[in-house]
Formats: structure tokens, C-alpha cells, sequence
């Protein structure tokens, strides 16, 4: 067949038309992805065609167009609060033709993804093997949808170790399942990139140079995957007790690390002592009582800002610590917080004389818990006010309504910190006394916690009630801190999050049941409820101390014999033809041998049989090892095996 007679085959072939309009970045690429998916899902029998117009016309027929509510004529019913934060979207396309379109570009690919989810395409987790998409001859969809997100806040954090493709995979997702926001710890975010590259908690694998310089090209990389979906960025946060002084904070670890002589007195005082703490940088606080140290610090995120106008939320935090506030004469006159506002009050000050309008994250966590006792922000409305709860329990949701609790004195340098949810939102409450601005909470349920309920059932429940109460708690969203690598046995936590963040009226089993049919096929229900049952047995041996021998013994036994049973259907779904599915039961595998022996440490754990619980935790880390690469895109080795020693080891 020679060119033009390829053409003319190409051509007469029935088409779909896409028209988009405008040319804003994540416009572009919700265009891009409405016609990449829309391909897939007709087929080769039909072209889908994209074209750039300048204008809406209402009577142009059997096409979809894509753009921003001001684009089209008519009143599309989507007021939001602040159309540069809020999302909502407009769908009205009936028969294959009509308009998807939101309040601002990232809200119009949000549209997008709400449309082809809502004619059966699925993102169970990241990646191309994640990906579920119906087959249909012809183009004649039918959506109407108007919605505002429930929540502003609705974002992913780097945490845990993982590569460059790891994160571009995550970043792909996030808005596929309603997130709006990425935050990059730290300027370059060497740690989490360097714990990857460098295999560490893997004798198996051969460490991979990794430098600082590699680590902000990676970041920039990764940028432009956020601004080319227009995907809000949240940037930074530690390290700002110690950049300004030359002192790189590029993770947790403790050095030999130089003070310029000049600076040495810029240190906290603590034990009548000034040096870094611990010798960990970014853990080190300043003697905040000091007008030079404040000045260096505004001057640094002024500098930082100048140079990275693209980051939307600057997270401006102190150091990541507690009990090592400064203790001179000076600094014993205030509370850490107002010390820290009047940092905040003195950077906005500068930022509006430098015309700069990027919002600034402060952080309530550990010391920074107690509210200020004189000072104020004096202009609320640049800042957003982070409440980081590390120390609560993830064994109780929040409540629906705030409670109504004392604080504890302030003790300078000898505080305890709640463990409960109540003693945590006490502190909260008080801050929403003295502060009426935009806030969201910062929460760790994907980071540790997730380890020690293999079936993931129960943490999904409490992420799912814990959302549901977020408004009653007068908090704007949440920000996840987390592992980017959660979805193993199966993302459900992580895409329920991303859900309810954008509805929380929706109802959790309906959500889990749709994504386990979606995630496994017909025997998804079977799935869902054995991974449910996995978590009702392990949650006594892992939460429950004192148990009888007899009891410990029927909890294992109950496990060996869920699993066994199960794992004849295990099998015949992982050969199964459809790729996502089988990567799911195949998962699904590995994850029944890791429970297997999980058990029988905690066993002896419970029985108190050090040595042999830590020869079984050895066998258990060997086999997760040398195993690593059919895993790693969903399951964080380096941070289960921190967790876990932490969590299971005998002491």
C-alpha cells in the first residue's frame, strides 16, 4: 500500500472529535488524555481527533470540547471560593457530544479523569499495569456532572525511599483519583531518592552512585510533571534552621558538620550548651530571641522564593525536633510560637514589599503545639496553617465534633506530647482560637502505621472516618505523609483518600467494593473479604500484649489456614489474561507469604522468644530481599524494614 492510498484508509475511518480551548499547560494535557484514553477505548475501528479552537460554538455537535468555565457562554453553575485553589467541574456531554470543563486548567484534567471514570476506566495504582479501561464500539457517552471538592487541600507527600519513575508514577495518578497537590520535601529531596539508588536495607542489590546534584535535576524533572498538570506545589519545609547558615539539611542523619564561627552563637542554647543537635542539621533550633537569626532565616526563603516563583505553598518550618528550644534569658521570655510568628509577620512583610504572593505553610507539631501568648499574624490570609499530629494513635478515628480538653503547661525543653486523638486536637482547637485562616492536617497513615495491618483494611476504615469528620474539625483537607510505594496487597487506603478528599459523602463500602472488582475481577468480593480478615487476626498479635499461650497459637493457626485456603484462588486469578488483574493477584502472592511469616514472628514475639524471633524476622527480610524487584513499584522495602524492626523486634 503505498502513502496516499494509507491516507485515504486512514481517513475513512469513523472519528471522534475533541476540541480544546485555550492553551494553558494542564488544558493541553487533559486534551492529550481524553484523546489517549478515548483511542483506547474505541479502538483501532475509530480516530480520535484533537483540534486547537479559539471559540466555544454551542451548535457544533458530535464533539466534546475541553476548557475552562469562562470559555463557554452559558452559566455552568461553579463558583468556588478562590477559583486559583478550589476545583470543581462541569460535565454535560450527552451522546458523545457537550463540554467538560472546571474552574481552573488542573480542575478542567480533573473533569477529564471524573468523565473517563465515570464511563469505567479505573486507576487501581500507578503505572501502566494499574490501568482498568472498558471497550466500547461506539462514542456515544453520556455524563452529566457538576461538582465542587469537598475539601481544597487534597495532596501527596515524598516520603519513604523511591526512584524518579516512582514519584512521575505517583504525580500520574494523583489527580486520575482526585488529589490536587504534591509536596517535595527539602530543596532537592536527596534522602528519599538516595535510600532507593543506593539499596540500602538490601545486601542483594548493588548500590547505584547517587549524588546531590542528581537529586535537584531529579526534582526538576519532577516539577514540570506537577505544573503540567497544574497540580497546586507544596515545596520545601525542613532545613531552614540550618540552610541559612551554610549548613546543608539534606536528611536526618547525624555528621560532622562545620558552624561557621560567626553562627555559633546563632544556635539554641540547651544544657547551657550551643551545637547541633545530635549533630543532625535540620533537627537543630535557633535562638529564635535573636532579630539576626530571624532576619537570616527571611531573607533565605525570600531568596529561595525569588528564584522558585512556580512553588504555590512554601512550607516554612522549624526544626524537626522537640525538647531543644533554646534556653537563654532572651528566649525563656516566649513560647517557641511567638517566636515563629513573629518570623512568619516579618517574612510577609517583605514578601509584599518584594510583590511575591506564593502562600507560606506554618506548622503545629511537637513544641510548636502550644499556641503563641502575644503574638498574632497579622495578615492571615497569606498563611495556611499545617496541624502535624505524629504523636496521635492511628487505632482511633477523629471525632465528629471538636472536644473540649485542657492543655498541659508548657515546660520548656521537658514536654510530653498526647497520644490520643482528643489530647491532640485540644492543642488544635487552641490554635484556631488566635488563628481563622485556611488550614488542612498533615497525616501520617501511609507512612508506619499501614506495616501493622497487613490486609489494610483497618487503616482504610479510619482514613475514611477521619475524612468524614475534617470539616466538623474545621480543617480544609489533609496532606498525606507517606510511603509512595502503598499498595501492597492493594492501594485501597490511598485511593479511598484521594476519593473522599474529593466527595466525602461517599460511602466507604461502596468504594471498596468497586475498586476490588475493579482491582481483581469477579472474585474482587472474595479478595476483599479475605484481606479484611487478614486484618481482624493480626490486629491482637500486634496490638494486644499478655495474651495466653493458647490464644497466640489460635491466632496463628487461623492465619495459616485463612491464607492456605485462600491461595488456591490466588493462583487461578494470577494467570489470569487481563495484565492489571493478574499483577493484582500476583501481588497478592507475595503478600500471602509475607503474612505467612509475619505470623509466626509475631508468635514468637508474644511467647517472648528473642532469638527465634529474630532468626524468623532474618528469613522473613531475605525472602522480601531478594524479591525486592517484583515489588518495588508498590512496596517500600527500606521503610517496612525500618518500621518493622522498630515495631516487632524483641528488645
Amino acid at each position: 500500500m503505498n502513502h496516499k492510498e494509507a491516507d485515504i484508509t486512514r481517513t475513512s475511518l469513523p472519528s471522534f472529535r475533541i476540541y480544546q480551548l485555550g492553551s494553558e499547560k494542564a488544558v493541553e494535557f487533559a486534551a492529550d488524555e481524553l484523546k489517549k484514553y478515548l483511542q483506547r477505548i474505541l479502538g483501532k475501528d475509530t480516530s480520535v481527533v484533537l483540534e486547537k479552537k479559539e471559540n466555544f460554538n454551542q451548535t457544533v455537535k458530535d464533539v466534546i470540547w475541553v476548557g475552562t468555565s469562562e470559555k463557554f457562554h452559558s452559566d455552568l453553575g461553579l463558583e468556588v471560593q478562590n477559583p486559583e485553589l478550589d476545583d470543581a467541574i462541569a460535565i454535560e456531554v450527552e451522546g458523545g457530544s457537550g463540554i467538560i470543563s472546571g474552574v481552573n486548567p488542573r480542575s478542567v484534567l480533573l473533569g477529564v479523569y471524573r468523565f473517563l471514570t465515570e464511563i469505567g476506566c479505573r486507576w487501581v495504582r500507578p503505572g501502566l499495569d494499574g490501568e482498568i479501561l472498558p471497550s466500547r464500539e461506539s462514542p456515544d457517552f453520556t455524563v452529566q456532572i457538576k461538582e465542587r471538592a469537598s475539601h481544597r487541600h487534597r495532596g501527596i507527600c515524598i516520603e519513604g525511599a523511591v526512584s524518579l519513575e516512582n514519584v512521575r508514577q505517583i504525580i500520574d495518578w494523583a489527580p486520575k483519583v482526585g488529589f490536587n497537590a504534591y509536596f517535595i520535601q527539602f530543596r532537592e529531596a536527596y534522602t528519599f531518592f538516595e535510600r532507593w539508588y543506593t539499596h540500602r536495607h538490601n545486601p542483594f542489590k548493588q548500590p547505584e552512585p547517587f549524588s546531590v546534584e542528581k537529586a535537584r535535576e531529579y526534582t526538576r524533572e519532577l516539577e514540570e510533571e506537577i505544573k503540567k498538570r497544574g497540580l497546586l506545589y507544596h515545596a520545601v519545609g525542613h532545613g531552614w534552621t540550618c540552610e541559612p547558615l551554610g549548613i546543608p539539611g539534606l536528611s536526618w542523619e547525624s555528621g560532622d558538620y562545620h558552624v561557621p564561627p560567626q553562627y555559633v552563637g546563632y544556635l539554641a542554647e540547651v544544657n547551657g550548651k550551643r551545637a547541633l543537635w545530635e549533630g543532625i542539621p535540620l533537627n537543630t533550633n535557633l535562638c529564635y530571641s535573636q532579630p539576626e537569626v530571624r532576619k537570616l532565616i527571611v531573607n533565605e526563603v525570600v531568596a529561595y522564593l525569588q528564584e522558585h516563583p512556580e512553588v504555590d505553598f512554601l512550607h516554612l518550618w522549624l526544626a524537626d525536633e522537640s525538647n531543644n528550644n533554646c534556653e537563654c534569658d532572651d528566649c525563656q521570655r516566649a513560647l517557641p510560637s511567638d517566636f515563629y510568628l513573629q518570623i512568619l509577620n516579618e517574612l510577609d512583610e517583605v514578601l509584599t514589599r518584594e510583590k511575591l504572593n506564593n502562600k507560606i505553610v506554618f506548622l503545629v507539631y511537637f513544641d510548636l503545639l502550644w499556641p503563641p501568648r502575644e503574638t498574632r499574624l497579622k495578615n492571615e490570609e497569606r498563611f495556611v496553617m499545617m496541624f502535624a499530629p505524629i504523636t496521635r494513635t492511628y487505632q482511633h478515628p477523629y471525632p465528629a465534633t471538636m472536644p473540649a480538653l485542657p492543655l498541659p503547661p508548657y515546660n520548656r525543653n521537658h514536654l510530653q506530647f498526647p497520644t490520643t486523638v482528643e489530647g491532640n486536637l485540644a492543642f488544635l482547637r487552641e490554635w484556631q482560637n488566635i488563628f481563622s485562616g485556611d488550614s488542612f492536617t498533615f497525616e501520617y497513615y501511609l507512612m508506619w502505621e499501614h506495616y501493622t495491618d497487613p490486609g489494610y483494611y483497618k487503616i482504610a476504615r479510619l482514613i475514611s472516618e477521619d475524612i468524614k469528620s475534617l470539616k466538623s474539625l474545621g480543617l480544609n483537607g489533609l496532606v498525606t505523609c507517606q510511603v509512595q510505594r502503598a499498595f501492597f496487597p492493594t492501594g485501597l487506603p490511598f485511593y479511598l483518600m484521594g476519593k473522599l478528599l474529593w466527595n466525602d459523602r461517599l460511602i466507604f463500602e461502596e468504594v471498596a467494593e468497586d475498586y476490588f472488582l475493579s482491582a481483581f475481577g469477579y472474585e474482587g468480593k472474595k479478595c476483599y473479604e479475605y484481606l479484611k480478615n487478614l486484618s481482624r487476626l493480626f490486629t491482637p498479635l500486634f496490638q494486644e500484649e499478655n495474651l495466653e499461650e493458647k490464644e497466640i497459637y489460635e491466632y496463628g493457626e487461623k492465619i495459616e489456614k485463612l491464607i492456605k485456603e485462600f491461595h488456591p484462588v490466588i493462583e487461578k486469578n494470577a494467570r489470569g489474561d487481563c495484565m492489571t488483574r493478574a499483577q493484582s493477584w500476583q501481588y497478592l502472592e507475595y503478600h500471602a507469604e509475607l503474612c505467612s511469616q509475619l505470623a509466626k514472628i509475631l508468635i514468637e514475639k508474644q511467647k517472648g522468644d528473642k532469638e527465634k524471633g529474630r532468626e524468623r524476622w532474618e528469613e522473613l527480610k531475605t525472602f522480601l530481599q531478594k524479591e525486592e524487584d517484583q515489588m518495588q513499584p508498590v512496596f517500600d522495602l527500606f521503610e517496612y524494614i525500618e518500621t518493622m524492626e522498630r515495631k516487632i523486634l524483641p528488645r
